[in-house]
């Protein structure tokens, strides 16, 4: 991956987060998600960004081994490459079930596309959610194999560091993007979780990273009984919210500004005031 600093682009770039209330048939999230690229696409954004899960949220864990693909091959991909190119646009496509070396778990995926369609990055969810309060009780790792790479990729404005959801409580994972201008953060957050900590969460890592932060969540009553908080948001490197979309299906959409993130490092040189590695 070539070298790139955030400052180094020029023009201001539109980017919009989809917020969805996916549901466990797997074409009709594919419709729903084509027609939010498609209003985001004609509003002016250049990338989109989609919720993990945007795809399939079934009724318990395992039925998203029943729609796992095969990397490079199947209708969740084809969507995503197909939604690309049509609307040229870039997609980073939340996630989605991708086969393991384990018969009974998945990977949980994003994958980025191209204006062309062309898949330009992967990233494998590193850090598996577990929870238990009352009656909800979550454990990720009984379905999902984790990943193990940091992974970012450039854009026209920057580079783009990639993690989804549960990562977002782990600070050390973004320093090692290195020096991004946008942070996606593809989520379903609980109703409980995301209320106490959502939006600190984000507002720190846009914070202390000098850069933007675009969260596209899950936000609503979903078919299964699950509640997921929404607030879908861009934030800019000062902390600052530039829009957001509390619940319900919808575009959030903003700009990323180099002279914004040179501003902000250039008034407040944290970034650059690093000694430990």
């Amino acid at each position: 991956m070539t070298e790139q600093s955030s400052e180094s682009a020029v023009r201001p770039f539109q980017v919009a987060a989809l917020q969805m209330v996916s549901t466990p048939d797997r074409d009709r999230n594919l419709a729903d998600a084509g027609r939010l690229i498609a209003e985001a696409a004609q509003g002016g954004a250049q990338l989109v960004l989609l919720p993990e899960y945007f795809c399939f949220m079934g009724f318990k864990d395992t039925d998203k081994l029943a729609i796992r693909e095969t990397p490079g091959d199947g209708p969740i991909q084809q969507f995503l490459a197909d939604a690309a190119r049509k609307q040229g646009v870039w997609v980073i496509g939340g996630t989605l079930p991708l086969k393991s070396p384990e018969a009974s778990r998945v990977l949980n995926t994003s994958l980025v596309f191209g204006p062309n369609g062309e898949q330009v990055a992967r990233y494998d969810k590193i850090h598996l959610f577990s929870f238990e309060k009352g009656e909800e009780s979550f454990d990720e790792a009984r379905s999902i194999v984790p990943g193990a790479d940091v992974r970012t990729f450039d854009a026209p404005f920057g580079r783009v560091g990639l993690s989804v959801c549960y990562d977002l409580r782990f600070p050390e994972l973004y320093r090692k993007m290195g020096d991004c201008a946008l942070i996606v953060v593809p989520s379903a957050f609980t109703y409980t979780t995301g209320k106490a900590h959502w939006e600190t969460l984000l507002k720190a890592r846009a914070i202390e990273n000098q850069c933007y932060v675009l969260a596209a969540a899950q936000g609503g009553k979903h078919e299964n009984g699950r509640r997921t908080w929404g607030h879908s948001v861009l934030i800019d490197p000062w902390g600052e919210v530039v829009a957001v979309r509390e619940e319900g299906a919808g575009v959030v959409a903003g700009v990323i500004d180099p002279e914004r993130i040179a501003s902000v490092r250039q008034s407040l040189p944290a970034y650059r005031h690093r000694v430990i590695a």
